[in-house]
């Protein structure tokens, strides 16, 4: 019995060594479509990479394209599942012996820097042409993409293509930029770049920092220098290079870059402020710090949004996750992998490609070979002690999608966890911008899963930190510009095995909510009253402007001539009805996707469309107690130059209220012309009836990132007739005329006692009497006979 148990334990010993020499993967040739009517070979010239290095660009949205780039190169959309002919570029585009420096995937279009120019290629219309704009050498291009959906905001990551010359001096190097996937280009001004030192290393859109970072290499160190507060105020933290040094940003917008060159591999969180080397282990009781100290070179990188892998020139394959708190590389066995033409790429989440190209001497097609390794099962081998993954399920309706928050507003999301038993795993929730979110998540049990399993919820609320109270007071001031962020969900200690347990991630728009809109509030109008008739206003009605009431300048200048307006109905409807003499401020009230949300009170500003100025306000820059002079819609079109388009907005709207507006107040009584916000301004109507169409802007800058802007209309009664004289003058004749018959009633009867009066008085008699003798006493008048006197006269006569 005991021989036979000896005998057991020593075939088990013996199958040992051979169960840990099993291959990490099995190699298969692709040789699909030579049997096969292969599609002609496009007439051209074949590219080739210009340096040594072998790379693979897969699309990050479409898994099944990408290009691999070296001696030769090739284009694929089914994951290299077929024999290939070499990639070429058309003869007619001219550009002699193509080498190739750099390629990037945006969208439809695969962009290459062929001999310092940029060309694209549309893989879906099959159509080349060199892009427009770059005037000078460039050699690398940079971008992301954005794989959420046709969502315009995702579109716009897309399409913004930076252009460069990789090492030339920072200070005089040209950078492009390009918007529309890399079809044109135009120049990329940095503010003080004439005053950097090195040379330029690259230059990269952060979207999930909304931030433009340039990598600038000096004497053998590199770091990250950021256009937009808060993090131009500091460069990132410098990092030790040698050689070519190349960047990969990792998918998904999570700010995760991969920075390495042939003796080491370093990473970075968020996105070059702090970089660090990634450590190794070859084995348990073996690790390094880095690459650099384990004495490895790297000969091809691959990463997606969790994982990473690394193939040496000493035929070692290293595999590693992109997690929240710890990264680093642990060794797999050893297989012969490497060769010169060897890449590696992940085709989904846990499977990694080793892929190398066959030259065919019978066919001009080249074959693949490939070795599919299955990250799960090789992390199971006992000799590597990898522990079991704590989680079994971790999922939420918010992955992979994109949210808008607008100011003012918050969002909830919602995930779920369900840990192994006997397990506390720790769910966290990052932001790749902290700078715009403030972040609150509640972790409650929510009741028992399947299995008896504790299931978790996370609830997670995402605001503005102002809005929340959680900013510091000299942060408010710079949230005016919008912003990206993303949002991930993940298991903090979560083990290297988690290889299926993806992080939740959804991208965050701090913007505006294109379906929010203001409408002025109109309970009572015209039409209600009868004043004006509906059906009268649809039928092409217009009024007239006296010429005296509007500028069309809108700067108070009188006009020469009377304007005819035609009343847009089907855009106004009836107008609001206002009395004149009650100074009036409308009610704006906010709407969402046609839904009332609230009675805004944030600043806005008021215009009539047709330069109408017979009205005023009921403050002025004193009693809106401004402590520096108020904007007013004369200063903001003499600065915009015209009134084509109404300019006056949230962007360059400055309160007089803020402390920090040195414009001094120089004219106090002036009209304060914005209304809401902490003062009760109002308008105020001339003496005069008839329609005004007004324009309405929010210009508060920290209620909405949407221009919030719209036009009603308001019919204006109740005032009298303008009189024909000022109504000064009336009075003041008035007045006059009252003096002066109260003092002749005083006067004369006091002038008639005295003896020139009693002269004056006789003078006047004798008169009336001599008339009364020369008209044979017929009545007469103003002292002259009239017709019929002088008649009877003449007959008495006779």
């Amino acid at each position: 019995m005991l021989v036979s148990m000896l005998v057991m334990v020593a075939a088990t010993l013996r199958l040992c060594p051979l169960a840990r020499a099993q291959p990490l993967c099995r190699n298969h040739i692709v040789r699909t479509g030579k049997v096969f009517p292969m599609r002609q070979q496009m007439q051209g010239d074949h590219e080739r990479l210009s340096s040594m290095t072998t790379r693979l660009i897969r699309h990050p949205c479409q898994e099944n394209i990408a290009l691999y780039l070296g001696r030769q190169l090739f284009f694929t959309r089914n994951n290299f599942e077929s024999s290939l002919l070499p990639f070429s570029i058309p003869t007619i585009l001219q550009v002699g012996v193509p080498e190739v420096t750099h390629a990037h995937f945006a969208g439809p279009l695969l962009l290459l820097v062929v001999n310092q120019k940029v060309y694209f290629y549309d893989y879906e219309a099959e159509f080349w042409a060199p892009s427009r704009g770059i005037k000078h050498p460039v050699s690398h291009l940079s971008g992301d993409n954005c794989c959420y959906g046709e969502h315009f905001l995702c579109l716009d990551i897309s399409s913004f293509i930076f252009a460069y010359l990789y090492g030339d001096a920072i200070a005089q190097t040209k950078i492009y930029f390009s918007d529309n996937q890399g079809r044109t280009f135009q120049k990329y001004l940095q503010k003080g770049q004439e005053e950097l030192v090195g040379s330029l290393g690259g230059i990269f859109y952060f979207h999930s920092l909304s931030q433009i970072g340039l990598l600038l290499i000096n004497q053998g160190r590199a770091q990250f220098l950021y256009t937009d507060y808060p993090l131009n105020h500091s460069l990132g933290l410098p990092f030790n290079y040698s050689g070519s040094l190349e960047v990969i940003v990792a998918p998904g917008q999570k700010g995760i870059l991969l920075l390495w060159f042939e003796k080491n591999l370093l990473i970075s969180k968020n996105v070059g402020q702090l970089v660090d080397s990634v450590p190794v282990k070859e084995s348990q009781s073996v690790s390094h710090s880095s690459i650099l100290e384990a004495n490895l070179t790297i000969h091809s990188v691959a990463a997606n949004e969790n994982e990473m892998a690394v193939l040496t020139r000493e035929n070692k394959l290293y595999y590693g996750s992109l997690g929240i708190l710890t990264n680093f590389l642990i060794k797999f066995a050893d297989q012969n992998l490497w060769s010169q033409e060897t890449v590696l790429m992940f085709t989904k989440p846990g499977i990694l490609q080793v892929l190398t190209p066959i030259p065919d001497a019978s066919f001009p097609a080249f074959d693949f070979q490939k070795c599919i390794v299955n990250i799960q099962a090789v992390l199971m081998d006992p000799q590597l002690q990898i522990g079991f993954c704590k989680v079994e399920l971790l999922q939420a309706d918010f992955e992979d999608k994109m949210y808008i928050i607008d100011m003012n507003s918050k969002l909830e999301l919602a995930a779920f966890m369900i840990p192994r038993p006997g397990t506390s795993p720790v769910p966290v929730v990052t932001v790749s911008n902290p700078h715009s979110l403030g972040l609150q998540a509640v972790i409650y049990e929510n009741g028992y899963s399947y299995d008896g399993n504790i299931e978790y919820r996370l609830n997670i609320s995402l605001r503005q930190q102002q809005h929340g109270g959680r900013a510091d007071p000299s942060f408010t001031s710079r949230i005016q510009k919008p912003t990206m962020s993303t949002v991930t969900v993940d298991i903090a200690n979560k083990e290297i095995s988690c290889v299926d347990l993806k992080p939740l991630t959804a991208i965050i728009s701090i913007g505006c909510d294109i379906d929010k809109k203001i409408v002025v509030r109109n309970e009572i109008s015209a039409c209600n009253k009868g004043i004006l008739d509906p059906v009268t206003l649809q039928n092409n009605y217009s009024y007239v402007i006296e010429k005296d009431a509007y500028a069309l300048d809108f700067l108070g200048q009188k006009s020469t001539e009377d304007l005819v307006v035609r009343y847009p109905y089907k855009k106004l409807g009836c107008p609001l009805l206002v009395y004149y003499d009650i100074p009036w401020k409308p009610v704006v009230e906010l709407w969402r996707d046609g839904s009332f949300q609230e009675v805004i009170h944030a600043e806005y500003v008021l215009l009539e469309v047709n330069g109408l100025f017979t009205y005023t306000y009921s403050l002025t820059a004193r009693t809106a107690l401004c402590t520096s002079q108020p904007q007013n819609w004369s200063s903001i079109v003499k600065a915009g130059g015209h009134m084509g388009s109404y300019t006056w907005n949230r962007e360059n709207y400055v309160s007089c209220h803020d402390p920090n507006n040195r414009v001094p107040l120089e004219w106090p009584d002036v009209p304060y012309h914005i209304l809401g916000g902490p003062t009760d301004n109002k308008v105020t109507f001339n003496q005069r009836n008839g329609i005004y169409v007004f324009f309405i802007s929010i210009v508060d800058p920290y209620y909405s990132y949407c221009h919030l802007e719209n036009t009603f209309s308001v019919y204006v009664y109740g005032a009298f007739p303008l009189p024909l004289f000022p109504p000064e003058i009336t009075i003041l004749l008035l007045m006059l005329a009252i003096l002066l018959s109260v003092w002749l009633a005083y006067m004369i009867p006091k002038v008639l006692h005295t003896e020139w009066g009693r002269r004056v008085w006789g003078l006047w008699a004798h008169l009336g009497r001599s008339c009364a003798r020369s008209c044979g006493h017929v009545p007469c008048k103003c002292c002259a006979c009239t017709e019929e006197a002088q008649t009877h006269l003449k007959i008495k006569n006779v």
